[in-house]
């Protein structure tokens, strides 16, 4: 005979998540591995004597932690995922009749922690995979990708000439027929400006590109924009940058750098940037991070591994100051050694065909700070 399962939704008398979810569950060893109480010493400062209770801080840790492992960035969509794993709920210390934190809660309480908490927890973690021996830390993997940030192309407006503020109050009462006291109440507004003669510059390229025998694609078009970090801003996240992929379209990003051990991919330092600088100017910061949090786990970096993109003279010089190994691929044509330059190694210097030495000199930069090369001279 066919059997049927008609579901009645009845109320458990007797029910423990603890009896329902497996000894081996993943989530179920990280509650038992974890131990987050450290927080509250670390977060009490942070809250008054009164009032209605916040959200736990381990809670709130540990939702971090699952949204980071379930790949879920929202966190009105990490509350709803959370709800329906048993699993994922005794990891929180929640039973099923109790709710979850509000997602407009989780938001809040990310802001109101300051960056040092959220490292102090990287650092206990990063401890304690040491401590399981997932951590060799003399090899260590560096490499960065774009993150979208939460702004679109369609705001971005253009900077404003960096002028005098009173006089550029003065010109927009004048152009309004602002005067006395209604002059007094203009306000100016948020902005971001950029030098007058780089906007001139940056806009004299872009009519050459319009009006050049060979046009860009799009450009002719009435209502294109050429867009650059140089002009344009986005005033809802003024720290995101334009950035391109070759073979995708321009984006308002950040970068992500990440250092990863190499024994069983644990990371060891992750960090933020800008997205319109070189992945080149972060490495001596990574660099530094990553041995200082090896140095206090007993731990020695000896190699460092990288791509064309973390290429340049100062970075070499400063692996081979700090005593590690960089392997990464030079960048362009470069060539360790030219026909009639010989290289002396004992004294580090190259020689000219007249035998002279051409001692190094150091390391020069543009006005914005990036790093050209290095010099070398008589």
């Amino acid at each position: 005979m066919q059997g049927r399962k008609n579901y009645t939704e009845k109320l458990f008398l007797s029910f423990r998540l603890s009896d329902r979810v497996p000894k081996d569950n993943f989530y179920r060893r990280l509650r038992e591995t974890l131990d987050l109480s450290f927080l509250y010493r670390d977060t009490e400062e942070l809250y008054g004597r009164t009032g209605n209770p916040s959200i736990d801080p381990v809670v709130f840790f540990k939702l971090l932690i699952t949204g980071y492992l379930e790949n879920i960035t929202s966190d009105r969509k990490l509350v709803e995922h959370c709800s329906m794993r048993m699993d994922v709920l005794y990891f929180l210390g929640h039973d099923l009749d109790e709710e979850l934190p509000w997602h407009s809660t989780i938001s809040r309480t990310r802001q109101l922690y300051p960056e040092s908490l959220f490292e102090k927890l990287f650092n206990k973690v990063f401890a304690l995979c040491v401590d399981s021996g997932m951590v060799s830390g003399h090899t260590q993997a560096v490499d960065s990708a774009p993150i979208k940030a939460n702004a679109s192309m369609e705001s971005v407006v253009p900077k404003m000439p960096a002028t005098p503020m009173d006089d550029h109050l003065k010109k927009v009462s004048e152009e309004n027929g602002a005067t006395g006291q209604r002059q007094a109440k203009i306000v100016s507004p948020a902005h971001i400006s950029a030098p007058e003669h780089e906007l001139k510059r940056v806009e004299k390229h872009h009519q050459n590109l319009r009006e050049g025998p060979v046009q860009l694609v799009g450009t002719s078009h009435k209502k294109a924009r050429l867009l650059s970090n140089k002009t344009h801003y986005n005033p809802h996240d003024p720290d995101a940058r334009i950035s391109v992929k070759p073979g995708k379209a321009r984006k308002l990003n950040y970068r992500c750098s990440m250092a990863v051990d190499t024994a069983e991919g644990v990371i060891s330092h992750i960090q933020a940037d800008f997205a319109d600088g070189r992945d080149s100017q972060y490495l001596k910061g990574i660099g530094l991070r990553v041995q200082d949090r090896l140095g206090k786990n007993e731990l020695t970096m000896t190699d460092l591994l990288a791509d064309t993109g973390y290429s340049n003279g100062s970075n070499y010089d400063f692996l081979e100051q700090r005593k590690v190994t960089g392997w990464i691929p030079v960048f362009g044509k470069y060539k360790p050694e030219i026909k009639g330059f010989p290289y002396n190694r004992e004294k580090n210097e190259y020689r000219c065909p007249m035998d002279r030495p051409l001692p190094f000199k150091g390391f020069s930069t543009n006005k914005y700070g990036t790093l050209l090369g290095s010099t070398e001279g008589l």
